[in-house]
């Protein structure tokens, strides 16, 4: 089986040798790069199969790192960041980072992360799905108004023209659709769609939501103070 190769964006030379060894020796292939120029054009000429991203790099930061990335794939990509509390998290995921881990980090955490990642890129349905994605029990093309969604072909359509989502706000959405009108609480969602076993930051969730919501409509999900979202039947 092919190494899962990860491009790993960080200017610290001590944590980029230390992670980048810990990670090989969990059995990934590692380019690691010192600034977010350098990152951008191994990532065009290597097309890793995820990237970490540090917030904080000269030449271009990973923000906007991440969103050249999101500009041109739909690869998997954490950010690293120093502070929990930073505006950074929330600007990371805004740009299209799917996850994030807050550094200083335990290799194994991190490990844990990336493959959380990657299973549910590789399994676009998450828990509760079919072997092809679909959510069980609601194969076929379900339709919420204007909005269709194509649980077989992996295709969502809004008034007729294609939308294009990255994988895991397609998971959030097929999370959504199987169960239409009902209440979806973030821990709910961040054990199925992030694949979660323990409680995580919600802001995860809910920069998603938004970012899903931009894409198939503002008052398709909707959000029930104190208790989640619900997707309107």
């Amino acid at each position: 089986m092919a190494e899962t190769h990860v491009l790993f964006v960080e200017d610290d030379d001590v944590i980029r040798e230390a992670t980048t060894l810990a990670l090989e020796r969990d059995g990934f292939a590692v380019t690691a790069m010192p600034d977010g120029l350098s990152g951008l054009e191994s990532f065009r000429a290597n097309r890793p199969d995820i990237a970490l991203l540090d917030v904080m790099v000269p030449g271009m930061d990973g923000v906007s790192l991440c969103r050249r990335i999101r500009d041109e794939s739909t690869v998997p990509v954490i950010m690293l960041s120093a502070r929990a509390d930073s505006i950074d998290v929330v600007l990371g995921l805004e740009a299209g980072a799917d996850d994030y881990v807050t550094k200083p980090f335990d290799g194994s955490v991190l490990v844990a992360r990336i493959r959380a990642v990657l299973r549910r890129f590789g399994h676009a349905g998450g828990p509760g799905a079919t072997v092809d994605g679909s959510p069980a029990g609601e194969r076929g093309v379900l339709s919420f108004g204007d909005l269709e969604v194509d649980t077989e072909g992996m295709e969502v359509r809004k008034s007729g023209a294609p939308v294009a989502l990255t994988p895991t706000e397609m998971r959030l959405l097929l999370e959504f659709s199987s169960a239409p009108g009902t209440v979806l609480s973030r821990d709910r969602l961040l054990e199925r769609v992030w694949d979660y076993d323990w409680g995580g930051d919600t802001r995860v969730v809910d920069v998603h939501v938004q970012r899903l919501r931009t894409k198939i409509g503002q008052d398709r999900i909707e959000t029930v103070r104190g208790f989640g979202y619900k997707l309107k039947g």
